[in-house]
């Protein structure tokens, strides 16, 4: 018996494809391993996932299934997943969605794929909002809408406006509002979106009690030790700025003083060695009091905040 639509030919010289049908469980121990030996350190588990994909199922299931035999057709659907996986596109991108705190979001190479690091930025927000209510909020660089919609979501927010300088970011982000909003996780009257770069959507005179973000930061010197998902795959626009990728770090920082409202806070998400310089900036800023850095779960500072000094 060949390998699955013999993806390569290392698959058919697999010592697992001499005979016998291609059981769930068989296809896995296939899989992983062909994945693992093109870089993919998660091989088998990403198998897992689009084996489940594929088979319009969850991981679990498979493994109550685990010696059915794959239909012709279930092959057929199977076989294009794992290319694309050991090319090293993304699994989020493949399978098309992303858990995010309480949401599960669609995503594609229009947005980055949020990561577990921006649930604690929200989180941030969320402890600072505490049981305050009719608060406002603007997402900046908003992507998918993760950050924009959690606030919605689990917070004590009137309004949130979520912005993005890519309108098919903004694409992503409005499918992803609908989808809640028809599960009646948010309200749509609560949720604004607006197309522009960096404080530019916010209108004359407008402020707000929350200004958060998590925008480009990764420096453009920084691109070849990237993994190649990310380097290859996910939106250049919304990963890279200049350099040293503190740029637009910078300018929100010198910017937020004009749109937070008084008493009201200002919180990002920073790369490692940035935390610092970007404290010491809003510190040197008398608009600004409180500035701290935050750790991740991982020890790492990934986060700083500070609040908007009350107005004279």
């Amino acid at each position: 018996m060949t390998s699955p639509g013999a993806v390569d030919s290392a698959a058919t010289r697999s010592s697992d494809d001499a005979s016998g049908p291609w059981t769930v469980m068989r296809i896995i121990r296939w899989s992983g391993p062909w994945l693992q030996d093109r870089g993919v350190e998660t091989g088998r588990l990403d198998a897992e996932h689009l084996l489940a994909h594929a088979l319009g199922t969850t991981r679990l299931q498979l493994y109550l299934q685990y010696d059915r035999p794959l239909t012709p057709d279930e092959l057929s659907a199977f076989r294009p997943l794992i290319r694309r996986r050991g090319a090293r596109e993304p699994l989020q991108y493949i399978i098309g969605r992303q858990g995010f705190r309480e949401l599960d979001l669609a995503v594609d190479r229009r947005v980055l794929i949020p990561r577990p690091e921006t649930e604690e930025l929200v989180q941030i927000v969320l402890d600072w909002a505490g049981d305050r209510a009719g608060l406002r909020a603007i997402d900046i660089g908003t992507g998918s809408g993760c950050i924009a919609l959690s606030l919605l979501a689990e917070g004590p927010f009137e309004r949130v406006v979520a912005t993005d300088v890519s309108a098919g970011a903004l694409e992503v982000a409005r499918a992803n509002a609908d989808a809640l909003v028809a599960g009646a996780l948010v309200e749509a009257s609560r949720l604004e979106f607006r197309t522009g770069p960096g404080f530019g959507p916010v209108r004359a005179g407008e402020r707000f009690d929350v200004v958060v973000s998590n925008p480009p930061y990764v420096g453009a010197e920084e691109a070849d030790g990237l993994e190649p998902e990310v380097r290859e795959w996910e939106p250049a626009q919304a990963l890279f700025a200049d350099a040293d990728g503190l740029s637009v770090l910078q300018s929100l920082v010198d910017g937020a003083a004009a749109a937070v409202a008084s008493g009201g806070l200002f919180a990002v998400e920073v790369g490692l060695g940035q935390a610092e310089t970007l404290r010491d900036r809003m510190e040197a800023r008398s608009e600004f009091e409180g500035a701290r850095v935050h750790r991740d779960l991982t020890g790492r500072p990934r986060f700083v905040s500070a609040h908007r000094t009350p107005y004279s």
